[in-house]
């Protein structure tokens, strides 16, 4: 199941976004609006319900949150992007990074 969460995120959800995957739950996370959608098979699952929700793909950004050792991971196809100089599976920018982990440590951490 794939939740968009805004605010902290409650043990419910965090349980059934693991559902799919079981350790760990792939995320897109919105930096501008400080979003996240969590859950699912898939990264671009998660990027076209935050798509739907209002935001745009240019502040999209795929992570993998694994919640027994709370770190992130930020390998995912949704991350190619040559025109946004990010061209590996692998967020490079260490800004946009740290913005994607801040997020989701917010919004899902500690639970």
């Amino acid at each position: 199941m794939i939740h968009i969460i805004r605010e902290k995120a409650s043990q419910q959800q965090i349980q059934e976004m693991m559902q799919m995957l079981q350790t760990y739950i792939k995320l897109a996370v919105d930096v501008e609006r400080e979003v996240l959608a969590g859950g699912g098979a898939m990264h671009a699952d998660c990027e076209a319900m935050l798509l739907e929700d209002g935001s745009l793909q240019e502040f999209i950004w795929g992570a993998d949150w694994n919640p027994e050792t709370q770190e992130v991971t930020f390998e995912s196809l949704i991350n190619i992007r040559p025109r946004q100089n990010n061209r590996s599976l692998e967020l490079q920018d260490p800004i946009l990074r740290s913005k994607v982990e801040k997020v989701t440590r917010k919004l899902l951490g500690d639970i």
